[in-house]
């Protein structure tokens, strides 16, 4: 890592991760709460438990399912493969992280938490992340770590876009959400895709797994040479639950991912427990976002 993000990391009051779970179940009790008993979240919404965030059984929008027997159906190893050749190129066009931001206007429709536009959803979860404090680079990953859901405007369906990713190309975990519907999933009937490891092998690291096609990779391809790496696991795999909240797929992880993955952990209460429908002031926020995205990205991006 350079010197200059070197500097960057040891601004703001996270300069390690030593002290997060002490942070973490002070301010975000969900994320203890199978050790400490159901509190209540205060930060957003006041009469919403932990347990009721990301709670599929509820099926808050009856989309939510639908979409997820869609995703785990079509996820297949090769379909990945077909859209990393489409789109790691990074040749769709040229265009800078705020004409990426007002084309993506998609509402999630596997968040069962959240209803309002991803603009405001990024807002929600940067600034919450600013009102803690962390550094800026952290306050950016949060604002940006949706945009890769610009690939619904590229055509892509929502389940190609969205929702919990997964590694392809070997077994599916039971921690996944809604694992009943990887029946149809013709990976789980192949001699070797079925199999743990399938065509991995152990500890072989996550930059060697194809994940499940979405807005992660995306995001992360798209900014890959502007952020520190912490920033970049952040990104590429906040959807990542089976692993970042359940602990699964730990025997593909490298001793780099293990580390690493304590700052998507870090991310993680940010994203999830900061969903309102309590809307923020866009105008009134722009012009420290436009001043951050100065800062760490050029003026066009190649998409």
């Amino acid at each position: 890592m350079s010197e200059a993000t070197n500097t960057k990391k040891s601004s703001g009051p996270l300069k390690n991760l030593e002290e997060w779970d002490e942070f973490i179940a002070g301010r975000y009790p969900a994320h203890t709460e199978a050790r400490a008993g159901d509190q209540s979240f205060r930060a957003n919404d006041p009469k919403k438990r932990p347990s009721q965030f990301r709670d599929y059984d509820a099926e808050a929008r009856n989309c939510v399912k639908e979409f997820y027997r869609l995703n785990h159906q079509y996820q297949t190893l090769e379909f990945v493969l077909e859209k990393e050749k489409e789109y790691l190129p990074k040749k769709k066009q040229q265009m800078s992280i705020w004409e990426a931001m007002e084309m993506n206007t998609l509402i999630d429709e596997s968040d069962p938490d959240t209803d309002v536009p991803q603009i405001e959803h990024c807002l929600q979860t940067a600034e919450a992340i600013r009102r803690a404090g962390h550094p800026d680079w952290f306050v950016l990953a949060g604002f940006i770590h949706d945009l890769g859901k610009i690939l619904a405007v590229f055509g892509e369906p929502q389940w190609a876009v969205t929702g919990d990713t997964f590694p392809v190309g070997c077994a599916h975990s039971h921690k996944i959400v809604y694992p009943e519907f990887f029946g149809a999933n013709p990976d789980s009937q192949h001699p070797v895709y079925s199999t743990k490891y399938g065509i991995y092998s152990e500890r072989i690291g996550l930059n060697n797994v194809h994940m499940s096609w979405g807005h992660d990779e995306y995001v992360y391809q798209v900014v890959k040479d502007h952020l520190p790496e912490e920033a970049l696991y952040m990104l590429r795999y906040h959807s990542f639950y089976a692993a970042h909240r359940e602990g699964a797929y730990e025997y593909l992880m490298n001793e780099n991912d293990k580390k690493m993955f304590r700052w998507v952990r870090a991310f993680n209460p940010f994203d999830l427990y900061s969903k309102s429908h309590e809307r923020p002031n866009v105008k009134e926020l722009m012009t420290y976002y436009r001043d951050l995205v100065a800062r760490y990205f050029p003026k066009k991006l190649a998409w």
